[in-house]
């Protein structure tokens, strides 16, 4: 990461913008992508541990169990986060620990564990939700509503063309 003379930081995708040339629209489309999701991203990050001491990952955790209330698996967990089960394993240990979750066996399959909400996880997970809403807002003040909409149906489009370009790969 760099700063321009005036010492305010500078992303690669800003710094491009200078030299378009050098960069092809879909590059610079991705590096654009890329970087307005990693601002948000570290605010997001920033403001859940002083307001909250909570990782993002726990948050996402808590934010997939707190649509169901039959809790999930943790292969399902691991596959709505996009990350490996082992990865999910030491978050859900914490959660746990905390009191925010539970783990029961599935009478079903002994082998297999069912992840809940207690209803203190429940409480918690609410008000940071709250929050976090507020925040997004906040940072996507200066779009007007016409300009989220377009947005929206833009990116989406272009998610299709990214799943698309995929399975012709496959």
């Amino acid at each position: 990461m760099a700063s321009d003379a005036s010492g305010v930081w500078i992303d690669a995708e800003t710094k491009i913008v200078d030299a378009p040339a050098d960069h092809h629209d879909p590059l610079r489309l991705w590096l654009r992508l890329f970087s307005a999701s990693r601002i948000v991203e570290a605010e997001v990050r920033r403001r859940l541990t002083r307001e909250f001491d909570i990782t993002l990952p726990r948050f996402d955790l808590l934010s997939q169990l707190y649509r169901v209330d039959d809790g999930l698996v943790l292969g399902e967990i691991s596959k709505r986060l996009m990350v490996s089960a082992g990865n999910i394993t030491a978050i859900v240990d914490r959660l746990s620990t905390e009191g925010y979750i539970t783990r029961t066996a599935d009478p079903k399959d002994r082998r297999v564990q069912i992840i809940r909400m207690t209803a203190e996880g429940r409480a918690y997970f609410a008000r940071m939700a709250a929050a976090h809403e507020a925040w997004i807002g906040e940072m996507f003040a200066g779009l007007s509503a016409e300009d989220t909409r377009a947005l929206l149906g833009l990116l989406g489009k272009a998610k299709v063309s990214a799943r698309k370009a995929l399975q012709e790969e496959e």
